[in-house]
């Protein structure tokens, strides 16, 4: 019977993992392309603010959907230094301590994008600001959430190059999964320096995106439909 729970413990996190990691990409991609991608116009904060206030429930569901993100992202960097222990315990904690890192960032960065919504629903402390005003500091909060949210992934781009790396020395994974993670890492690591250092660029960077999309796909999906290999 101990064997036999040895045996299967692997797997069952492993499903659980990829349940979290299928959360992590839809409610990731959906609050981002779907819903501030269409109510923020960062080049024009009265056309923003005049979206959120017609579509208020959706703006909101974007705080849901990130927030429910980031507590997938808090257990699922338990659950996979659970997985990869076995390669190394001390890099599969240092991982765990980067993605852990994100996570509290992204949790904290929440408030920007909620910021911008207590300003344009008139509370009392912004009857201070003209309406000019309110629009433009709101929107100062939606650039701030989006530097937040790049911020977070600097420290996700270390996490996914020693996942990635412990994903090639497991038995439990394609070592392919492995240098897929890797090279998204690159890839977010590349995009966020360049908002931050070479702004003026970002635009030329975007279309690379599609490496880490396939990537964390493509190992979201292997946990859900294989799990692991477990050895005899």
């Amino acid at each position: 019977m101990t064997a036999r729970t040895a045996e299967t413990s692997p797997l069952f996190y492993a499903r659980i993992a990829g349940f979290l990691y299928l959360i992590i990409i839809v409610f990731g991609i959906s609050s981002e392309a779907f819903i501030r991608s269409s109510l923020v116009v960062m080049e024009d904060a009265n056309i923003t603010a005049t979206n959120m206030m017609a579509s208020e429930g959706l703006f909101r569901f974007g705080f849901l959907a990130d927030s429910i993100m980031v507590l997938s992202e808090v257990a699922i960097a338990v659950l996979f230094y659970v997985l990869l222990k076995s390669v190394s315990k001390t890099l599969a904690l240092t991982a765990a301590a980067f993605r852990l890192t994100q996570a509290a960032i992204l949790g904290f960065n929440l408030l920007n994008y909620y910021a911008a919504l207590l300003l344009l629903n008139g509370v009392e402390y912004a009857t201070a600001f003209k309406s000019d005003q309110l629009n433009a500091l709101a929107l100062l909060f939606l650039d701030m959430h989006r530097h937040g949210y790049d911020l977070g992934l600097i420290f996700f781009g270390p996490s996914n190059i020693i996942l990635g790396t412990l994903v090639v020395k497991s038995h439990h994974f394609p070592g392919i999964l492995g240098y897929g993670l890797i090279a998204a890492a690159v890839v977010y690591l590349t995009g966020s320096f360049t908002l931050f250092l070479f702004p003026d660029y970002v635009a030329l960077i975007e279309p690379i995106y599609i490496v880490p999309l396939i990537a964390e796909v493509s190992f979201c999906l292997w946990l859900l439909i294989k799990g692991v290999k477990v050895r005899p």
